[in-house]
């Protein structure tokens, strides 16, 4: 919607187009899991190796 040039949006418009809470919860949990999957696997190679 326009008005004096200006894009005006309804409110339920624009939260439609920002991730939810669950979806940044989820993408949160999945790059902790990740990280701390990789840092254990770093850590368990590096004492086999020594």
């Amino acid at each position: 919607m326009r008005k004096d040039g200006i894009i005006i949006e309804a409110p339920a418009e624009v939260r439609r187009a920002e991730p939810g809470p669950s979806v940044l919860a989820a993408l949160l949990s999945i790059s902790a899991g990740l990280a701390v999957l990789i840092v254990g696997a770093l850590w368990y190679a590096f004492f086999q190796i020594w």
